[in-house]
């Protein structure tokens, strides 16, 4: 642990493209975040094999959302940015989690059974395994919370900034540091405490706002980018669902697509949404801002995610992995003499 600063450490996975949902409910956090605590920021390549890729995907993935990170404002000498796989205590320490976790918690995972029944449903006996069905479904899919347990551990993290899909995952990293407390002796490891992140806009799916915002599950004409160019944002927005009674308010329940567009231009502005809602007597004019103030704030990080080479994006990535590695070796000694590994021959 940092001797000034609590540590936080916080992780993505590098699948698909950065949207709009993304950058305003967690990345701009990230970079306000990293001058308050001492920041571990991951790109956990190795969890996003847990559904099946091709070869050389999760390497330029990898490489696209290091980019994204870089734009969004992280900075390489303040944070810690790498990528899992290049620091290989992850791998090693992720196994020993999986030793020291239950079967039956990991079943309890509800991400796990969502993930699942999108791919084609666990498999419930032996016939299934026998005959190919699930086959698509790996055991990193039903295992990946152990990785993840890991992923924190590693670093003595203290917090971890976690929404409410992922709560379930934190508990359960708890869960696991208790007991290997227990089993091993304290301070072991360190016990992370989950931390609900600074207040960032919950961006729902524009064609269909009681969705969240979703590069897996949304609709294209729904999400926005954050690569989009000013034209298809503008398009986007005002092609968002509203409703037919034509007034402007925040409610949630009542007026989903009104209130996501009302969330979107507060959040882009830096006001609370509720107060922007009589500013407005008609939709059209809501869009037209909303629009303007999407694209006003995405520019400048269009604009450095465009300068940023490979060689300037692999470059900071380096710096990240051997600040990483520096941190997660000894608490991996740690863990290996606590745990009674026999030590290699000097």
């Amino acid at each position: 642990m940092s001797a000034q600063r609590p540590r936080v450490f916080s992780g993505i996975q590098p699948s698909g493209s950065t949207h709009l949902g993304n950058y305003l409910g967690a990345l701009r956090n990230w970079a306000l975040l990293q001058h308050e605590m001492d920041s571990v920021y991951c790109i956990v390549d190795l969890h996003a094999l847990t559904l099946p890729k091709e070869p050389g995907e999760v390497a330029e993935s990898s490489l696209n959302m290091a980019r994204m990170l870089l734009a969004v404002g992280i900075d390489p000498e303040v944070s810690t940015l790498f990528v899992q796989s290049h620091v290989p205590q992850h791998a090693e320490l992720g196994w020993l989690m999986q030793c020291m976790t239950g079967f039956g918690e990991l079943r309890r995972m509800t991400q796990f059974k969502d993930k699942s029944d999108r791919l084609g449903g666990t498999p419930d006996s032996d016939q299934d395994a026998k005959s190919g069905n699930n086959a698509s479904i790996s055991a990193g899919l039903f295992t990946y919370p152990a990785l993840q347990t890991a992923d924190i551990l590693l670093y003595d993290t203290d917090v971890v900034p976690v929404g409410d899909d992922q709560r379930q995952h934190i508990e359960l990293a708890r869960d696991v540091a208790n007991r290997v407390n227990s089993r091993f002796g304290e301070g072991t490891v360190v016990v992370p405490a989950h931390m609900i992140p600074p207040a960032g806009a919950r961006v729902m799916d524009l064609q269909n706002p009681t969705q969240k915002m979703s590069k897996s599950v949304g609709s294209e004409a729904g999400t926005i980018e954050v690569l989009d160019d000013p034209k298809k944002i503008e398009k986007k927005v005002k092609r968002a669902v509203t409703d037919n009674d034509g007034e402007v308010r925040f409610d949630v329940a009542e007026k989903p697509g009104v209130s996501n567009l009302l969330s979107i231009l507060g959040a882009a502005r830096n006001v609370e949404p509720a107060s922007l809602a009589d500013d407005y007597t008609q939709y059209g004019p809501l869009k037209g801002d909303t629009a303007a103030a999407v694209i006003e704030m995405l520019e400048p990080v269009q604009q450095r995610y465009n300068a940023l080479s490979d060689a300037d994006v692999r470059d900071a990535l380096a710096v990240g992995a051997k600040k990483a590695s520096a941190v997660a070796e000894p608490v991996m000694q740690r863990i290996r003499s606590a745990v009674g590994l026999l030590s290699p021959a000097p």
